[in-house]
């Protein structure tokens, strides 16, 4: 017994593990120093004596990155799970009317850009509630919220939002993109990529082009945003899309191209009646991350309820 007793293996500390996971996930102990709201000096020190509890080097260090080492990819599959069952033990005790399911409905462009980390922070918070997500038309999820089939369903609208559980996230510019140096805006008509009937931004973008006089085909149709880019990139069209997803090999244009200008549109929330704990929570990590949204774009009009 006394020589297992002085051969007990030593107890991993969660606050390093939680170091070690953001170094790892961000590539930087500077910027995983703000994510543990530590100094960076501190960090050096928690995982300097993390390597030497394991007997083993974590991270290879370079003048410009951070990359693990084979046995640092290996404890940083056990380093989630540590951390995730760390979080449902505690939540349990703490948190006990913090469990079931929400159900949140959102349109593709959201449910891409937004939802993977609004989640992912949410299970950090609340490991115990199970968040089931739908991907749709913003029409047809404020329906289901409506019906009570959906808890929360985040839209895009062109029109004034006036549901009273609703409100305005952000504002977001639509504009026409297409491929650098491409030249499907210079044909007549002018080759289009839309998505299918029900979608806003294709009731919008006809009508501007109609108004303009603009003569078009619909030359790509797909529901889904992965369609209208690859469209775009391949020179097969111009798609009107969220300026935030005209990326890489995507040139916005504009009126300077004869184009009409698509103006903006606003992303909102709603939320059904009477909602439960968890259902609230969820909401509230969603509008975190549109704050954080409106801030890197510099936008100063604070999301607003609406009446």
């Amino acid at each position: 017994m006394n020589m297992m007793m002085r051969h007990a293996l030593p107890l991993l500390e969660m606050d390093v593990l939680k170091t070690f996971v953001a170094i790892a996930e961000t590539g930087n102990f500077t910027t995983a120093a703000e994510t543990v709201y530590r100094t960076p000096s501190a960090v050096s020190m928690q995982i300097k004596k993390l390597e030497e509890l394991l007997g083993c080097t974590l991270f290879l260090r370079d003048a410009r990155s951070v990359s693990l080492t084979p046995k640092g990819e290996l404890l940083l599959g056990f380093a989630r799970r540590l951390l995730a069952l760390n979080n449902e033990t505690v939540s349990r005790f703490l948190l006990p009317d913090m469990n079931g399911v929400v159900r949140v409905g959102a349109p593709e462009d959201v449910g891409e850009r937004i939802l993977p980390e609004v989640l992912k922070r949410f299970a950090e918070s609340y490991p115990n509630v199970t968040v089931d997500v739908s991907i749709g038309m913003s029409t047809a999820m404020r329906k289901r919220v409506d019906e009570h089939r959906l808890d929360i369903a985040i839209f895009n609208s062109l029109t004034a939002v006036s549901s009273r559980n609703a409100e305005i996230l952000m504002q977001e510019k639509l504009v026409w993109a297409g491929a650098k140096c491409g030249n499907a805006h210079l044909k007549d008509p002018l080759p289009v990529s839309m998505w299918e009937d029900g979608c806003v931004w294709r009731a919008d973008a006809v009508e501007k082009l109609q108004r303009a006089g603009r003569k078009f085909r619909i030359a790509f149709l797909s529901a889904y945003t992965t369609g209208q880019r690859a469209a775009v990139l391949a020179g097969l069209a111009i798609a009107p899309l969220p300026r935030y997803l005209v990326q890489g090999d995507m040139v916005q244009l504009g009126e300077r191209d004869g184009l009409p200008d698509l103006g903006h549109y606003d992303i909102g929330l709603q939320v059904i009646d009477s909602a439960s704990a968890p259902v609230l929570a969820v909401a509230d990590h969603v509008r975190d991350a549109f704050a954080e949204l409106r801030i890197q774009a510099g936008e100063v009009r604070l999301a607003s309820a609406v009446a």
